[in-house]
């Protein structure tokens, strides 16, 4: 084995969801309003008795279920999360908890929008250097706990939810290597601070940035693969803005790769929104086994991280 595969995928949303008719009720805000500027329709939204580790635990499940695995063939959990608000235990500890996975190595990782692409590196890097035999990677967001629901220019972002992967080696590159850095001069555009915590963010620089920065960057992953945009199937972009991933899509030149689009439907999920987004993809059948992926996440801390996967 000289390499590593994505093996399965699984997501997990609230029961409960937000239209922007309802977000109409609760600020200054209108479903023309939203959508002309940011695409988002609906968003899940988890009531106070569903902690983040609870979202990431069903997803969990479900990507192992679609492995053929049980929580005893793992032996790393990573889980991608910025909304933890206890310090410890952290939440990948309460995941495995929750599943009954037996002494895996259990770690968290925080680089907010990007934090999945990074952990799936982490877990690409872990199995390839003999570390861990099998590992689940969890991208998990409760936002609404630090959203400020009078703010209509950060309420009507953001949405909870949880995606996840089994990653395992593989006689081949199904998980091809990372392309990630940051722009910590920039880090303050994004940010989940204070006591309580409260999201905030400059929209238009993150936009700029986005749309202008990160197209070469999100090529050069693909160059890593040893591919061109061209050959890619799918592209899943971090789920923040339908203003941001279309023209950002656009740029990067995948002309015939299916362009994931949930955050119509979700929102920003932040650290799930890849996951998420690729694991619905899948469930619909919108990409084959073995296709080539593209997922890039990018935001928080102005943060990114991209790679290209084969489509399990």
């Amino acid at each position: 084995m000289n390499g590593t595969r994505i093996a399965a995928v699984g997501h997990y949303q609230p029961a409960k969801v937000l239209t922007n008719k309802d977000l109409a009720g609760l600020v200054d805000t209108s479903d023309e309003w939203i959508t002309s500027r940011v695409g988002i329709r609906t968003r899940h939204i988890a009531g106070p008795d569903e902690p983040v580790d609870e979202l990431a635990a069903h997803a969990a499940a479900k990507a192992l279920a679609a492995a053929g695995l049980t929580p005893g063939d793992i032996d790393l959990v990573l889980v991608a999360t910025s909304t933890a608000i206890d310090r410890s235990p952290n939440m990948a500890a309460r995941v495995a908890n929750r599943l009954g996975i037996p002494s895996p190595a259990a770690m968290d990782i925080n680089v907010v929008c990007a934090g999945f692409t990074h952990a799936l590196a982490t877990a690409d890097h872990a199995v390839r250097a003999g570390a861990a035999t099998r590992a689940l990677v969890v991208g998990a967001d409760k936002m609404s706990e630090v959203t400020d629901w009078s703010d209509r220019t950060t309420c009507v972002l953001v949405g909870d939810g949880a995606g996840a992967a089994v990653v395992e080696a593989a006689d081949g590159p199904g998980i091809g290597p990372v392309l990630w850095g940051s722009v910590p001069e920039m880090g303050n555009a994004v940010r989940i601070e204070g006591t309580p915590p409260r999201f905030a963010q400059e929209g238009q620089s993150v936009y700029r940035w986005a749309t202008t920065q990160l197209p070469p960057i999100a090529r050069k992953a693909c160059e890593k693969a040893g591919l061109t945009p061209a050959d890619l199937a799918g592209v899943v972009l971090h789920q923040a803005n339908l203003r941001i991933i279309e023209p950002l899509a656009e740029k990067i030149g995948a002309v015939n790769a299916v362009v994931a689009r949930d955050v119509v439907q979700s929102g920003n999920t932040s650290a799930a929104s890849i996951p998420l987004a690729f694991s619905k993809l899948v469930e619909q059948g919108a990409i084959r086994t073995g296709d080539p992926v593209l997922l890039f996440g990018f935001g928080g801390n102005l943060s990114y991280a991209g790679q290209v996967v084969r489509c399990p």
